[in-house]
């Protein structure tokens, strides 16, 4: 079995993908982050209730 054919495919594949970059317009990096932020931040504050005496 060759490995010329796939791997050839393959770099086909990955320079095509190039110019499409991957981002969607709609998702907003902002907003991103600062719901993960908000969520962890709800996170450590639940554990931190459950965890009173330390």
């Amino acid at each position: 079995m060759s490995l010329h054919s796939p791997v050839a495919k393959l770099a086909t594949l990955a320079a095509e993908g190039g110019e499409h970059g991957g981002n969607h317009e709609s998702i907003s990096p902002l907003m991103t982050g600062g719901a993960a932020l908000v969520i962890l931040l709800l996170m450590l504050w639940i554990v931190t209730r459950f965890n009173r005496d330390r």
